[in-house]
């Protein structure tokens, strides 16, 4: 995994990602103490950054593998992800979702014509399995949420937009704020920030009780979650950092934060309030760690990435109504 891939797959990526834009909000700045700018990838195809991977492994493909179709697990974003780029290549998908993903998700994996398969992750199954099981039965490539090259190189073009972003704002010393679950987003940046904006560091962001990347950057060593759920962000709630992922977190990635709840709500309505965004629980941890825990952020600046914006309507309102000021 090095940077050529990452330069790579933004070449295969040219003309059918967004490049979203960094927002910056006075207010927040004052909120925060320092310039904050936001990567809204809640803004980018499919309404998260798990496009750009979807798009770089479907693509990465040789044309008689791609036809016999793909297959993914995930709780809904890398799902969309997936869907929308076999769609785009005219290739079959099949997505494998635990039945208590928001509904919104598995209805927008559906209309983007992939089949989706049900799993129960709370009564203790296995994605993975499910997914090596259909894998030997259908003959379909498995492309995982982050643990797979090609999906992290599609994942660290959101770096390289930054580190091009940050130099066009002046922005030369930050740390860079990534919502975290399994890492493929968090090493992606890592990479291309390591080579092409030495300045800035990436700081993977988690919610608390469900702090695996922190807790194994701290360890030295990949250390697992208890519990298979139970967080507002669900989208970023994985067993463990990946074993790709986390020598790429361990090497080039400052400390993880953890935040609660309760910040992640605050952080959603503050982005709604200034930003004129809408970002899901998962997609606005790193947010909410600029928010709330600007203590423990170094830099001139700091920026953050809000990774998705699919919420659903009970979700949003939750969070409006504990609102941000």
């Amino acid at each position: 995994m090095n940077i050529d891939m990452i330069r790579a797959a933004n070449g295969r990526l040219a003309g059918q990602k967004r490049v979203t834009p960094l927002l910056n909000a006075p207010l927040l700045d004052r909120l925060v103490g320092r310039k904050l700018y936001v990567k809204a990838e809640c803004l980018q195809y499919t309404g998260s950054f798990k496009f750009r991977g979807g798009f770089s492994a479907v693509s990465a493909l040789d044309g008689k593998t791609r036809e016999r179709g793909v297959l993914a697990y995930s709780s809904g974003n890398h799902a969309q992800g997936v869907a929308l780029a076999a769609a785009m290549h005219g290739v079959p998908a099949v997505i494998i979702m635990p039945a208590d993903a928001p509904e919104m998700k598995i209805a927008n994996t559906r209309a983007y014509g992939a089949e989706v398969v049900l799993y129960d992750r709370a009564g203790g199954e296995s994605r993975e399995a499910v997914g090596e099981k259909l894998t030997v039965e259908r003959g379909m490539t498995l492309i995982r949420p982050y643990d797979e090259p090609q999906v992290i190189a599609g994942q660290g073009t959101v770096g390289l937009e930054i580190a091009e972003q940050a130099a066009e704002a002046g922005i030369e010393d930050a740390d860079v704020l990534v919502c975290c679950g399994g890492g493929g987003l968090t090493s992606g940046i890592a990479l291309a920030l390591a080579a092409e904006a030495p300045g800035l560091r990436a700081r993977p962001c988690e919610p608390e009780g469900f702090d695996d990347t922190a807790r194994s950057l701290a360890a030295g060593s990949i250390q697992g979650n208890d519990r298979p759920s139970g967080s507002i962000c669900d989208a970023i709630v994985t067993p463990a950092p990946g074993q790709l992922t986390f020598p790429i977190m361990r090497a080039l990635c400052g400390p993880g934060l953890v935040v609660t709840d309760d910040e992640v709500l605050r952080a959603m309505a503050l982005a709604w309030q200034h930003l004129k965004i809408v970002v899901e629980p998962g997609g606005a941890a790193a947010l909410a760690a600029a928010i709330f825990h600007g203590d423990r952020v170094a830099g001139e600046a700091v920026i953050a990435v809000a990774t998705g914006g699919n919420v659903d309507r009970a979700m949003f309102i939750r969070a409006l109504e504990r609102g941000g000021a």
